[in-house]
């Protein structure tokens, strides 16, 4: 098994250009501080680390497994699309009506008694790393999956760039305070609604792309 250094690189670079923009770490951390204003510093770094460790086990894993999970369970990536653009349209529909000077929906709101326990859902599912980041991380594991040889080779460039895409997140979310008051309140304001705004197409998107491959799966059949 030769290693072409040359298409670990691409595959590298290939892999943080594809997630980064629909990741989107910066307009995230403008989130991520609306939902944890009322915990510690050091609590906000903690959940910073760990949702950042949490996308990337779930880069890593939806590369690698992901399409082997969904054959199991006889799920397709569309069907994962249009429930989880539902999740990300709620959860962006709940952002846009919030008022400046009214909290978070309590569900989304981490409080200091929840300690980490809302650092998975929601603050990296779907809020970070959302089913349209699943998918294409699925995506570029599948372009891979077609023999183990070829899912090895490609392996150090797939956990690389994974790592690579968490390093961002916990930068951003790790002085997402510091970018906030860099911005101001209004721009802090203008930040959130311009993502939640995103977001909410972006989850659009995604239930349009899933219900598009089922219904053409739909009327092939007929």
């Amino acid at each position: 098994m030769s290693f072409d250094l040359r298409a670990a690189l691409e595959n590298l670079i290939l892999v943080i250009v594809a997630l980064i923009p629909i990741v989107n770490p910066i307009g995230a951390a403008a989130v991520f501080v609306s939902m944890t204003r009322s915990v510690t510093p050091a609590t906000r770094t903690l959940l910073a680390r760990r949702v950042a460790l949490n996308a990337f086990v779930l880069l890593a894993i939806s590369m690698f497994v992901g399409n082997y999970i969904l054959g199991f369970f006889g799920l397709s990536v569309a069907v994962v699309q249009v429930g989880g653009g539902l999740i990300v349209c709620s959860v962006a529909w709940a952002l846009l009506k919030q008022e400046p000077d009214t909290p978070t929906d309590p569900q989304y709101v981490v409080k200091p008694e929840d300690g980490l326990i809302k650092a998975f859902y929601p603050l990296t599912l779907p809020v970070t790393v959302g089913p349209g980041s699943i998918s294409v991380a699925i995506t570029l594991g599948a372009n891979h999956a077609t023999n183990v040889q070829s899912l090895l080779t490609a392996a150090p460039s797939l956990i690389l760039g994974s790592a690579a895409v968490a390093l961002v997140i916990y930068l951003c979310f790790r002085y997402a305070y510091r970018i906030t008051a860099a911005l101001g309140a209004i721009g802090t304001i203008v930040l959130l609604r311009l993502f939640a705004f995103i977001l909410l197409c972006i989850g659009v998107q995604i239930i349009w792309n899933g219900l598009s491959a089922l219904l053409t799966t739909f009327y092939g059949r007929l």
